[in-house]
């Protein structure tokens, strides 16, 4: 079944993919892993605020099925 999200909850899902792939890169430095939580707030900050607005908060499964489902569509212009 598609989960066809709403544009506060497609946001959500992008701010906590964005989050997610700030964390590998930072954690992956080894220059940048010692200031994470200086790197992170950002993206964590603005991924809170948009599973507020999506009313996401506390429901971590749509989320992640959101957020899977962004993964899976092909890219704008993409054949």
């Amino acid at each position: 079944m598609t989960t066809i999200p709403t544009v506060p909850e497609r946001a959500a899902a992008q701010a906590y993919l964005r989050l997610v792939e700030t964390a590998r890169a930072v954690l992956a430095d080894p220059g940048l892993a010692p200031l994470a939580a200086v790197h992170l707030a950002s993206p964590m900050a603005e991924a809170d605020e948009a599973l507020r607005r999506a009313g996401l908060s506390g429901n971590e499964a749509r989320l992640l099925r959101l957020a899977a489902g962004l993964r899976e569509d092909p890219a704008p212009g993409a054949p």
